[in-house]
């Protein structure tokens, strides 16, 4: 599949993703190579190539998706903070417009914008999913 395509395929549900919050206008998802566990893609549902591309009427409903995230991951997954990121076109590896969002700890060991990844063990994505669907009520 084209890295086009990607965004676009979770949207219209041709591939599968563990998604965590869904609307008309936007759609969240579990990473698959998360910073951390709970790493969580924020896109616009219409596709958007750039944050410079994004239309006016879809900031607010992509902004308050992403702060409603960021909150769910302090009550659902014992998040001290959030660290909430756009990559612009450089280190953007989907040309479809989405938001980072990470949850943070003092301690987590993440310096500046070095971002290592980790991986999921078996039917661990799903349970996170799950606790960030439960977070946001």
């Amino acid at each position: 599949m084209a890295e086009r395509d990607i965004a676009c395929a979770i949207v219209e549900g041709r591939m599968a993703a563990d998604i965590v919050l869904r609307t008309d206008e936007v759609i969240a998802f579990l990473d698959h190579r998360p910073v951390f566990k709970g790493h969580v893609l924020v896109c616009p549902t219409r596709h958007v190539d750039t944050l410079l591309d994004l239309p006016d009427e879809l900031v607010l409903p992509l902004i308050g998706a992403c702060r409603r995230i960021a909150a769910a991951m302090g009550t659902a997954l014992g998040a001290q903070g959030s660290f909430v990121a756009i990559n612009n076109v450089v280190s953007q590896s989907v040309p479809h417009l989405h938001v980072h969002v990470v949850p943070r700890s003092k301690g987590d060991g993440l310096r500046g914008f070095f971002w290592p990844r980790t991986n999921y063990a078996a039917g661990e994505q799903a349970e996170y999913a799950e606790r960030l669907r439960q977070g946001l009520g």
